[in-house]
């Protein structure tokens, strides 16, 4: 049965009777559970006065200065405590559920103040080391959560009174549930100035750490939501973030990436400086991809490099597939030129001996069971594909191919290769965009020699 808005006003008189004891006790607990259950009452919400919430809040700030005067040896007291402050966090957090009075009485009061000291201090408790302080520390931080939806002057004040420090030492507890409600409030409390905040150098470890955990915990959404809502809208973040990453991070920001330019192309949160970034890191990084030929493949630094190369390209490809905010990437001669010149280096490696980039015939194997994805799969066919985009339509590039001889490079890789599934048709649609509207490179085609497997093509023939 739903707690009346009488009852819940009884428990007032109780509450301040609570506060009267110089020692918490066992038996406040079930008192603190009746208000809190009441809560969950829409009714119930609205009905609590002001002398309510300033008795819980009298009775919050003694439950913060008696954990501090707490031994830790005093096991049960302790015990006591924390129950009592978990409670009261439940009885916060289910006052505030869509209900902006009580969001903007809890801030005037003082809550956010006294809830964020207590999490601090069960932070640095010695108590950590037993687990117990897990229960409260949840309940707190879903109250800020709660308190913050829809109200910014309480996202303002969480954000002034626990970043960075207090949401570095959350994101890094040892539970779950803990880092998902505080990924849950630094979502909340994200906005665009507050994401400038997070570029400057000193507070850079949030971003990396939620970008960690966007690798190492891919079931927390939030940390998806932050990284995609806030993190790729920001150039100067996502610089810096990658700059400061080892090669394993990088690899899971670029697939973040890719993620949301392959899912929902059309609602891609990625700014397009982002693009003229990994444009640009394409450029510089790209030669790392040839060390896959040499004796020193199998290191984890060499196939992390060229994972990272092959990312860059993906994303690259997804972007220049005539997605209108990134098409600008065409205006880039420099990015074209690359891209030749690297297919035509990975192409004479891999036909001066037998190395990742020759041509294969292996079709029976399959990776799909590989928790490793070889960073050569395909890089041939995308950097064709990646020429294609950026010659379609446009004839200066369409020209700039034509005189890096690109034409006959590309024709010469239509060889049927199982590390490179669909390069026939990729080289067959940068043809066609090469060839398009375009006579120098209709005669340049017509000119060739017809042999090996483009001769054989009906397409490249028509």
């Amino acid at each position: 049965m739903a707690a009346s808005p009488s009852s819940v006003l009884e428990n007032s008189a109780v509450l301040a009777g609570v506060l009267k004891e110089k020692r918490c006790k066992a038996e406040h607990l079930q008192t603190l559970k009746t208000f809190t259950a009441a809560l969950k009452e829409e009714k119930s919400r609205d009905a609590v006065d002001d002398e309510t919430f300033s008795s819980l809040f009298e009775f919050l700030s003694g439950l913060c200065d008696g954990l501090h005067s707490t031994s830790v040896e005093d096991q049960d007291q302790l015990s006591v405590s924390l129950q009592l402050t978990a409670e009261s966090f439940r009885a916060q957090r289910n006052s505030c559920i869509q209900n902006p009075r009580n969001q903007k009485l809890l801030r005037r009061l003082g809550f956010i103040g006294v809830s964020v000291k207590i999490l601090s201090f069960l932070l640095s408790s010695k108590a950590d080391k037993r687990g117990v302080i897990f229960e409260p520390l949840r309940c707190g931080i879903q109250f800020l959560g709660n308190v913050a939806v829809g109200n910014q002057k309480c996202k303002d004040d969480i954000w002034q009174q626990s970043f960075p420090t207090l949401f570095l030492q959350l994101l890094a507890v040892a539970d779950d549930k803990a880092v998902n409600y505080t990924t849950m409030v630094l979502h909340t409390c994200l906005d665009e100035a507050k994401v400038e905040q997070l570029c400057e150098s000193q507070n850079i470890p949030v971003a990396l750490r939620v970008m960690e955990l966007c690798r190492t915990h891919p079931d927390l959404d939030w940390t998806i939501l932050i990284a995609t809502t806030h993190f790729f809208n920001s150039p100067t973040l996502v610089k810096r973030m990658y700059c400061g990453m080892p090669h394993l991070e990088r690899v899971s920001l670029l697939e973040l990436i890719l993620a949301q330019l392959t899912e929902d192309p059309n609602r891609c949160g990625v700014h397009r400086n982002v693009a003229a970034f990994l444009s640009d890191s394409f450029r510089k990084d790209c030669g790392d991809v040839l060390m896959l030929a040499t004796d020193s493949a199998s290191s984890e630094e060499v196939l992390l490099k060229a994972q990272t190369v092959t990312l860059q390209l993906d994303i690259l490809c997804e972007m220049t597939s005539d997605l209108g905010q990134f098409m600008f990437l065409q205006n880039d001669p420099d990015l074209l030129k690359t891209t030749v010149e690297l297919l035509e280096q990975v192409h004479a490696v891999g036909k001066a001996n037998s190395n990742v980039f020759s041509a294969a015939q292996n079709f029976s194997s399959s990776d799909e069971d590989s928790s490793f994805r070889s960073p050569v799969i395909n890089f041939k066919a995308h950097l064709i594909r990646l020429i294609g985009n950026l010659c379609h339509g446009n004839a200066s590039n369409q020209n700039k191919v034509r005189d890096l001889d690109g034409i006959p490079l590309i024709l010469d890789n239509c060889n049927v290769d199982s590390n490179n599934p669909f390069i026939t048709q990729w080289a067959i649609l940068a043809i066609r965009n090469l060839l398009e509207k375009n006579q120098q490179n209709q005669e340049v085609v017509a000119a060739l020699e017809p042999r090996g497997a483009a001769a054989d093509c009906s397409a490249f023939r028509e």
